[in-house]
């Protein structure tokens, strides 16, 4: 990328927070209990990145305060199993600490402002975030561009989608960024390239050299 970035953004489950097969294994467990079983391969397939409407709300059927409940039960389940110790990478960490020092930071995620916080207090890395787009900040999450769209209004200073760069590890979350107009940067990890490909560049991990290769 050739334009140096203004601004540096993290998807949260599986990107920044290293956490996919925790997420896999809850709702393995939830619907299991609910009578529909779930397999990994259904997860990272067909899953993995979309609302908790679409996971929850459309494997097992269920809406209102049926799905609400199963919502807050999956969040208990998740605040639980991170619990006592950190998600993050150490290179991960750097790296935020690297742009943060640069360019305003931001986590945009479809999960709850309750699950991400503990996270990145127990990473060291409250505080360094200048912005927080969570589930409980839109209407529509990813795929659909709202969340990204909020996040360049709400950096101000001029900001338009270009300036922005996010990284993302799901199909859902590299057609919302690139449906808002921001440059993605898509990691590998459940997921093949193919999936990946509407990104502006694939790598196979976040750390401080592409950091350094981004802001300088």
């Amino acid at each position: 990328m050739s334009t140096r970035p203004r601004a540096i953004a993290f998807d949260f489950n599986g990107t920044l927070s290293d956490d996919e097969q925790i997420m896999c294994a809850i709702y393995e467990q939830l619907f299991a209990e609910h009578g529909r079983p779930m397999s990994q391969d259904d997860y990272y397939a067909a899953l993995a990145g979309n609302t908790e409407e679409a996971i929850i709300g459309g494997w097992l059927g269920v809406t209102g305060k049926e799905l609400a409940a199963l919502v807050a039960e999956r969040i208990k389940r998740y605040q639980e199993a991170v619990a006592g110790g950190s998600t993050v990478t150490p290179e991960l960490r750097e790296s935020v600490r690297y742009a943060a020092a640069r360019v305003p930071v931001a986590v945009v995620s479809g999960a709850f402002r309750e699950e991400i916080e503990p996270v990145l207090d127990a990473a060291g890395l409250d505080g360094l975030f200048a912005f927080l787009v969570t589930a409980d900040d839109v209407v529509r999450g990813k795929p659909d561009p709202e969340c990204y769209e909020r996040l360049v209004r709400i950096l101000g200073d001029g900001m338009v989608p270009a300036d922005v760069v996010v990284f993302e590890d799901t199909e859902a979350g590299v057609a919302s960024a690139k449906g808002a107009g921001v440059r993605c940067i898509a990691v590998r990890g459940t997921l093949p390239s193919d999936r990946l490909s509407r990104a502006d560049e694939i790598v196979d991990l976040i750390d401080v050299g592409l950091m350094q290769r981004l802001l300088g």
